[in-house]
């Protein structure tokens, strides 16, 4: 189908069996619940998704899923990103022929180059692929910062580059893409602490982590500051910020996922070298939950945790 950026679209977190195993029948229900409660795409393999954990083959199981659960309703975007460019390649193909409409693409892992490498890099991915692709900005996590001026080069030189994932938690980057490059390119944002301010100044697009277990609390904050409604996104957002910055931290895999199965919407499980939370982080983090759950404002209570809702990956 083609491609949209923008709305609310999931950084999908990958689902485990006890053995560690991919759950594919849960990555399926997942996405469809969340489809079900608006969000416009489901953004699989990157960071919140474990993709490093993954095996190729697994990874094309988990694009797979997506792209059944998700039909023509909304585009699957696969996350790019590998240790060396040859294998971000591989992947992008199998993206293409898994039936993806979009790729994210990430910088290399590990090695961190000048402007020259990283360029070369990016630009090898997206002329491999005839699939529409969103540059991932994430100077935090991976290093390397893509600068508005880089992106520019990178925007004009590549026709099929159409939209960024910036993290860089600076509100700022949004107006200043924006009066580089005009509507040449969709401005995404990937923190989600940040998603207010990013949607009052123009970003068109929210690729989010809580949403895995909050997905109608998301798509109305969005909307909501989207369509410049403040009064009512700030008191959303003030109720929905102590889970938002769960997506700041360092344990914000296992933090997004502890909030799924405190919802039951998943499980807690993730993959080594990560371990699930114990002691006094996951007394706290399921008291944070817990008490955002009791005062979930009266307007969501109705949020589709019942019938709607996948069963617990146990």
């Amino acid at each position: 189908m083609t491609m949209q950026w923008g709305g609310v679209m999931p950084a999908l977190t990958t689902a485990f069996r006890e053995d560690l195993s991919v759950d594919l029948e849960f990555i399926r229900r997942h996405c469809e619940w969340l489809i079900e409660n608006g969000c416009t795409g489901l953004v699989a393999l990157g960071s919140l998704g474990e993709g490093a954990t993954l095996t190729e083959p697994e990874k094309a199981e988990v694009l797979a899923a997506c792209v059944a659960a998700a039909g023509a309703r909304v585009p699957v975007v696969a996350g790019i990103s590998a240790l060396s460019t040859r294998e971000a390649i591989s992947l992008a193909g199998i993206a293409e022929r898994t039936g993806c409409s979009g790729l994210m693409v990430l910088p290399p892992y590990v090695y961190l180059g000048d402007w020259r490498e990283t360029k070369a890099h990016v630009t090898a991915v997206l002329r491999a692929t005839k699939l529409s692709c969103m540059l991932y900005n994430n100077p935090i996590a991976y290093g390397i910062d893509f600068v508005v001026e880089q992106v520019e080069e990178l925007a004009h030189e590549n026709e099929n580059l159409h939209a960024i994932k910036e993290s860089s938690t600076d509100v700022r980057r949004v107006t200043a893409l924006q009066a580089v490059l005009g509507k040449r390119l969709k401005v995404l944002v990937g923190v989600d602490d940040a998603i207010v301010e990013s949607a009052a100044v123009g970003a068109v697009g929210w690729i989010a982590g809580l949403v895995n277990a909050f997905p109608k609390e998301s798509v109305a904050l969005f909307e909501l500051a989207k369509d410049g409604r403040m009064v009512e996104a700030l008191e959303l957002y003030r109720w929905f910020l102590p889970l938002l910055r769960m997506d700041t931290v360092p344990k914000f895999v296992q933090l997004i996922k502890l909030a799924q199965q405190e919802v039951g919407v998943g499980s807690s499980r993730v993959r080594p070298p990560r371990l699930e939370l114990i002691g006094h982080e996951l007394e706290d983090a399921r008291e944070s939950i817990s008490r955002a759950i009791s005062s979930r404002p009266e307007r969501m209570q109705s949020t589709a945790f019942g019938s709607k809702a996948p069963a617990a990956a146990l």
